[in-house]
């Protein structure tokens, strides 16, 4: 078995990941199949509208709140508090922002391949 068949990732190993207005990613996996990290957003900010190309995504709400804009000219919102759990489809136009005045930190699990952030103007309108 090699050596990289298991490993730990310590916080200090993590790799800066893509950026999008207000959000930072640190990249703690990424294989061709895969991204895992860790995500924080300051309190009261929205992101800038993105999706993530062929890619699924799982977003797990460590402390903080998130909240999601989506769907036809963005108006489809999720609140999530600490213990939630959000799918974000394959190219799913969408931003994230953080509602309440404390920083928010996310566990992001991304499956597929190609680029993992597209930044965008925004969504369709609806």
């Amino acid at each position: 078995m090699s050596p990289e068949a298991v490993r730990r990732v310590r916080p200090g190993d993590r790799a800066q990941g893509d950026r999008t207005q207000g959000v930072s990613r640190e990249a703690a996996v990424a294989t061709d199949g895969m991204w895992a990290g860790f995500v924080t957003t300051d309190p009261g900010m929205d992101s800038g509208w993105h999706h993530h190309g062929d890619l699924e995504s799982t977003v797990y709400v460590l402390s903080g709140a998130m909240r999601m804009e989506f769907g036809p000219g963005g108006r489809e919102v999720i609140d999530a508090q600490p213990g939630d759990f959000i799918y974000v489809a394959p190219h799913a136009i969408h931003r994230e922002g953080n509602p309440t005045d404390e920083p928010a930190t996310l566990i992001v699990a991304r499956a597929g391949s190609g680029d993992p952030v597209k930044n965008v103007g925004g969504p369709a309108p609806g």
